[in-house]
């Protein structure tokens, strides 16, 4: 599937009360990190409930082609890894169609290493700003041999001989270049160490760890991590289960939120506290949602989520939740359409940097199905229809982003008229699953 083709427009109608119990696809953070920890590790990694959609994939073929063998047996996958400080120079550029993720954490794996890489994306991933990862590695001692205006892709990076060791406070709350230097630090003599004044979600942390590196954590008494790291260190490979997708899950337990009468379980959804805010605030609106066989997965917390049509209120959401909940911002302000009230949402300055310009791209699309809202430079404000009430009948500009695709399906399972998407192709990065997953709960999703 290219992003070039004809786009696929879908539509979404009111449907009756959704019930029954699904799975949502594995965690995407934790799919591409499983790849590329195991592609870097010495020995055979095994992986159950990868997410196979197309972003996790380009990172798997990121790691094969400098390298790492990888192969699917059953429904697991197996990966004899090069082993740290072994990577291999690619033969040609590496492309990471969609992946933001992919390409920033690899661009901090194959940075430190004494060899060119030239890094590729679609449409979409070349919008995207790479200088934020590409500051620290400067400091490193990696070139920026060539890029696109404003440091994006396509670009070339070419390793130092030996790369020197940073201590680096990160500017923004953002996970991505937080894992980008610490997976810089892998191949880099001495301690690396990021500063993280705002806790952005700790999978790379955790893994690592667990794959055998030496890293520790110290918060400090204002609240900042200190994340240290030694490079040149052995990594070993490992079994990894990978959780359900909170980020995917959002689709599904906001659909039965919203649509009357709805009763639906979705089971082995990630728990991390890093990634709940979602949760936590659908809660502080009324939302019923129970937790159940709460449990411990692979070093993660992991529960079944008991989800049901509620009556939804507004809420202040504040700024500080955002790193928790970046990626729900726009099935958010879907549940917010139908909330009593008014929902404001404030820290919301990366979303202009995702997929697409995702403030403006959700706003126009309440827009465009009768939501009266109001959007900031870094907020958004949404004054809800209980019922969906003249809600509806508009099409969402995608912008070829999955999240907002995805959201506004969900939008038109409650509204009073139907709510289409110009393009549903895109849907396949994150979650292929997502069509059948949500007809087979009794959704009305026309293609």
């Amino acid at each position: 599937m290219s992003h070039a083709s004809t786009p696929l427009p879908a539509t979404a109608s009111k449907s009756e009360a959704l019930s029954g119990q699904v799975r949502v696809p594995g965690d995407k953070s934790i799919s591409h990190r499983s790849f590329m920890f195991g592609g870097l590790a010495s020995g055979e990694t095994r992986i159950t409930g990868l997410l196979e959609g197309e972003d996790v994939m380009r990172t798997g073929d990121a790691m094969k082609a400098m390298g790492a063998q990888i192969a699917k047996s059953g429904d697991e996958w197996i990966i004899q890894g090069a082993g740290n400080g072994a990577l291999l120079e690619p033969q040609g550029p590496l492309d990471f169609g969609n992946a933001g993720t992919g390409a920033r954490l690899t661009m901090g794996l194959v940075g430190t290493y004494d060899m060119t890489t030239t890094f590729v994306g679609d449409a979409s991933l070349s919008k995207r700003p790479m200088g934020r990862v590409l500051d620290p590695l400067r400091e490193m001692g990696v070139q920026v041999v060539e890029a696109a205006s404003g440091d994006r892709m396509p670009l070339t990076l070419r390793g130092p001989k030996r790369a020197a060791p940073i201590s680096y406070r990160v500017p923004m709350a953002s996970a991505q270049v937080k894992s980008a230097v610490l997976l810089a630090g892998l191949n880099t003599p001495g301690i690396t160490t990021v500063i993280e004044p705002v806790m952005t979600r700790d999978h790379t942390e955790k893994m690592l760890k667990g794959f055998g590196a030496n890293i520790e954590v110290e918060t400090d008494g204002d609240g900042v991590r200190h994340i240290r790291i030694e490079g040149e260190g052995k990594l070993t490979g490992q079994t990894i289960a990978v959780p359900g997708d909170p980020s995917s899950a959002a689709f599904p337990l906001v659909a039965a939120l919203i649509v009357p009468g709805s009763d639906v379980t979705i089971r082995n959804v990630l728990m991390n506290p890093t990634r709940t805010g979602l949760i936590t605030t659908l809660l502080e609106m009324g939302a019923s949602i129970e937790l159940l066989n709460e449990r411990k997965a692979g070093g993660e917390d992991v529960a079944d989520l008991r989800v049901r049509g509620s009556e939804l209120r507004g809420v202040v959401v504040p700024p500080e939740r955002a790193p928790s909940m970046i990626d729900e911002y726009p099935v958010l302000a879907v549940a917010a359409s139908f909330a009593e009230g008014e929902t404001l949402m404030e820290g919301l300055d990366e979303l202009r940097v995702k997929e697409s310009d995702r403030l403006a791209a959700v706003a126009r699309g309440l827009e465009a199905n009768g939501v009266d809202c109001s959007e900031g430079e870094a907020s958004l404000s949404v004054r809800g229809r209980p019922g969906g009430k003249g809600l509806g009948g508009g099409t969402v500009a995608t912008h070829l982003d999955h999240r907002i695709a995805m959201s506004f399906l969900v939008m038109g399972l409650a509204s009073e008229k139907p709510v289409t998407v110009d393009d549903r192709a895109m849907i396949a990065t994150s979650f292929p699953e997502f069509m059948d997953l949500m007809t087979g709960l009794g959704a009305r999703i026309s293609v």
